[in-house]
């Protein structure tokens, strides 16, 4: 009886069911879901996540998924990570008009042809395709003009492969800033303000100040990096104790062995 009840929960973890997903958040409703993590599960068949229409958060990764099929009725998905699975095609994606941000490093996207379908995406700007953290990466990665290659076929981009291409932290962001600087400092003599009335800097104060967004999902993240490197923190002090204490243990197994006499 237990090793049926064991295949039954098996089998709604590979598939997408309307159980599993008011399980996993709480909601009645599909159409009342915003945000989805899924990671890990087993998956392998999206069945019904489609009906989620409100849905703008989605994490599928770690999972057997080869078709993103029903993904292609959320209209309001920003942000999108099927890492580590086994996807080949991301056509079902290119009527997903809100979306912002797509992580499908370590599936088997084989050609930078399979990514022409989301050309029509006009708000994405974040895309990954590898990821040298977890090792994950994709088969249109060994291609050596990949990345110039992408960069051309989507102009407005901002971040690929985790790494920034325009504003804050790019090559131009800083040789901006660098010259703006350089500007500045020239205006002063002495702590004093010279003068030089056609020298003036082209953006206002505190421009190049990164500031942290209202974004309430911006927050949780912030939040959640913060519990992350807390959790660092203490694995280091851990980790740094144990070695402290094998070494002294193993060094006064190396002591000499003294005998009374």
């Amino acid at each position: 009886m237990d090793s049926k009840r064991d295949r039954d929960h098996d089998a709604d973890c590979e598939r997408v069911t309307a159980a599993l997903l008011k399980s996993r958040t709480g909601e009645f409703d599909l159409e009342s879901i915003l945000f989805l993590k899924l990671r890990g599960l087993g998956i392998h068949d999206l069945g019904c996540i489609g009906e989620c229409s409100s849905l703008e958060r989605l994490d599928l990764s770690g999972n057997k998924i080869l078709s993103l099929a029903p993904l292609s009725s959320l209209r309001l998905l920003v942000a999108l990570n099927v890492s580590a699975n086994r996807i080949s095609s991301l056509e079902p994606l290119s009527g997903c008009d809100s979306l912002q941000s797509l992580n499908v490093a370590g599936n088997i996207i084989s050609s930078l042809e399979n990514l022409h379908c989301l050309q029509s995406l006009r708000k994405l700007e974040n895309i990954r395709l590898k990821d040298n953290t977890y090792n994950y990466t994709n088969p249109v990665c060994r291609n050596g003009l990949y990345r110039n290659i992408l960069l051309e076929m989507f102009p407005h981009i901002k971040i690929l492969d985790g790494e920034r291409v325009v504003g804050r932290g790019s090559d131009l962001y800083q040789l901006c800033k660098d010259i703006d600087d350089t500007i500045k400092a020239g205006l002063y003599k002495n702590g004093q303000l010279s003068e030089h009335p056609d020298c003036k800097p082209w953006v206002e104060d505190n421009y190049w100040d990164i500031k942290r967004s209202n974004n309430a999902i911006i927050d949780e993240a912030y939040k959640q990096f913060n519990d992350v490197l807390h959790e660092c923190r203490l694995l280091n002090n851990r980790a740094t104790h144990m070695i402290s204490q094998t070494e002294r243990s193993m060094s006064l197994k190396k002591q000499p062995k003294q005998y009374a006499v």
